[in-house]
């Protein structure tokens, strides 16, 4: 394949084309036989593929390794993976195509039997002058899998550069090469752009977009929950807030830690919900499973129990990074049964394609992570599967959900941030963090009065799909929740679209029959109710006075007079009660407004 045909190769069907090198599958996909192309025309020591979960990285890695052995550029292979469950993975990946990893090895000669190891970022910590040696005495190909954990500490990045400066080929991977933090990350190339900040540069990437066209991964919908959140504060406070309207970072926090209290109603709810939903795709994909992604260990237990009592039956449930948990997932993977419940270890590089439905049970809040999770659910096994990802309404995670399609890259340079000035809850944040810290100690007992969840429900709030939003509020088992969560699992991307709107239709249509004492819930669609943090909504009203004000001079007219204009044609309270919704719309009224008398 010519450069231009490599770097035009996702418009390609996913399995062009036919060719494959030595040693490997018959066929590859457009970008993994593009990525390879550029590889081998170019010969470089280092190369960073970056490319969506469940869009093939390791097919294409092997395949490399395969053609770099058989050409003599290398003697022999490391792989370095996040995971003991993972480096078991790479090393049955690679026995596949004839090329034998030792995933047990910790130290001295390499069996003859082997063409290299597979070991953990950990593994290369603590001896990473093992891995230097051996890096100096063959030619040796590195892969480094899902390079962003090579920056999750500062000694492993180190360890990392000491083990492979020697080695003769490096190939790093990552679906999400970006970190929230600044430690750059060994063997990648930074390239400082016009505002001054240095970012990673990927020598290929194939993101979320190009691989949902060539129908590499599936289309996800995500079904969205609110519900009134109440909780006592350390300080011995009790509040009660709903999630998705606009709140300091603080009472995000704990809103969102009261939504996944397993004693709550919201939890079993989203679960009973979760479970009607797989029921519906295992129409249409039989061996369809879920995946619940929890905190910590106790509350992983806790969602097994309510899965087993919803269900009837018992979960799997994986709690650590072990030889036991590594077994329960594969005998999950070739199983079908229909849930699984774990922490942490199962939202990145586990393959289980058959996962399509997920619950995002957990707090860590990074784009990182939720990419991570995400990526769990999108392999593609066939045209039309789709994946549901169930999640509360928090403003951050809806907005990973509407830009899944963003790529990013690794910023090493953070801009100065100016924005704890601008933030007028930053300092309330700071008093009330030093007030509660000041109060633990003067009581001399941290645990004397600790944040205690109280009560939770769970309202259905939101679809968004492809960056859009759909739907109004409903209750938990309603025949509006239905609609929603009845959607068949063997869809078109454009046919979900269609679906989507024509359940939003049918639904405002039902709500407008309802006489007005039955609205007991936000009868509004979604794209009305913007889900703002506090900052955000700030915004908006100062967006808004700004432009009233320019209006004043234009018009002639009081500012009161126009607000009392703006709220009669839009409808709904005065700004300072305002929905952000309700604030976009008299925008966008008093800019039309200013357009006609130009």
């Amino acid at each position: 394949m010519s450069t231009t045909a490599a770097s035009t190769s996702h418009h390609l069907s996913p399995a062009f084309p036919g060719r494959a090198p030595w040693g490997t599958a018959s066929k590859l996909r457009a970008w993994q036989q593009g990525a390879l192309d550029k590889y081998i025309e170019e010969q470089p020591r280092d190369f960073l593929a970056v490319a969506t979960p469940g869009a093939g990285k390791t097919t294409f890695a092997l395949t490399l390794a395969s053609w770099l052995m058989h050409h003599h550029v290398i003697q022999q292979i490391t792989v370095v993976a996040p995971t003991e469950h993972l480096k078991k993975q790479w090393a049955e990946a690679a026995a596949r195509i004839g090329i034998k990893l030792d995933p047990e090895y910790s130290a001295g000669p390499v069996g003859k039997e082997y063409h290299g190891v597979a070991v953990t970022y950990a593994g290369v910590g603590v001896r990473p002058m093992l891995h230097r040696n051996r890096s100096e005495q063959r030619k040796t190909l590195v892969i480094l899998d899902e390079i962003h954990h090579a920056g999750d500490s500062r000694s492993w990045g180190e360890a990392c550069l000491e083990a492979f400066e020697p080695a003769t080929r490096r190939l790093a991977l990552t679906g999400t090469p970006f970190r929230s933090d600044t430690n750059p990350i060994p063997f990648v190339t930074y390239e400082e752009g016009n505002d001054g900040i240095r970012r990673s540069s990927a020598d290929y990437t194939y993101g979320y977009g190009n691989a949902l066209n060539d129908g590499v991964v599936r289309p996800v919908i995500f079904l969205s929950y609110s519900g009134n959140m109440r909780w006592r504060t350390k300080a011995g406070d009790e509040i009660e807030a709903r999630l998705g309207e606009p709140m300091t970072k603080d009472a995000v926090s704990q809103a969102w830690r009261t939504a996944l209290d397993p004693r709550g109603d919201w939890m079993p709810n989203v679960l009973r919900a979760a479970d009607n939903r797989l029921s519906e795709v295992r129409k249409a994909i039989p061996d369809a499973g879920a995946l619940v992604i929890a905190s910590d260990q106790d509350s992983a237990r806790a969602y097994a129990k309510l899965i087993r009592e919803i269900t009837g039956s018992k979960p799997t449930l994986v709690l650590s990074d072990e030889d036991a948990a590594s077994q329960r997932i594969e005998d999950f993977t070739h199983s079908d049964d229909r849930w699984m419940v774990a922490v942490r270890m199962v939202s990145e590089g586990v393959d289980v394609p058959r996962l399509a439905v997920g619950v995002y049970a957990t707090t860590i809040s990074t784009p990182l992570f939720f990419a991570q999770a995400v990526g769990r659910f999108v392999r593609s096994r066939r045209r039309g599967e789709t994946a549901s990802v169930f999640l509360p309404t928090i403003p951050n995670l809806l907005g990973f959900a509407n830009e899944m399609e963003v790529e990013r890259d690794h910023v090493l340079d953070k801009p100065k941030k100016d924005g704890e000035e601008e933030d007028p809850y930053a300092e309330e944040d700071k008093l009330l963090a030093e007030a509660e810290k000041q109060q633990d100690e003067d009581t001399g007992d941290q645990e004397a009065l600790p944040f205690e969840a109280l009560e939770s429900d769970a309202v259905f709030d939101r679809v968004l799909y492809d960056g859009a939003e759909f739907g109004m509020q409903a209750h938990p088992g309603s025949e509006e929740e239905q609609d929603y969560l009845g959607i068949p699992g063997l869809l078109e991307p454009d046919q979900v679209q269609m679906l989507l709107q024509k359940r939003q239709a049918k639904q405002i249509a039902h709500s407008r029959k309802k006489p007005d004492a039955e609205a007991d819930l936000l009868e509004m669609p979604a794209e009305r109710r913007p889900v703002v943090t506090h900052k955000e909504l700030l915004e908006l009203r100062k967006q808004l006075n700004t432009l009233v004000g320019a209006y004043v001079h234009q018009s002639g007219k009081p500012h009161g007079v126009i607000h009392t204009e703006l709220r009669r044609t839009c409808g709904g309270p005065p700004s300072a009660e305002a929905t952000a919704g309700q604030l976009r719309e008299r925008i966008k009224k008093v800019q039309e407004w200013a357009t006609r008398m130009r």
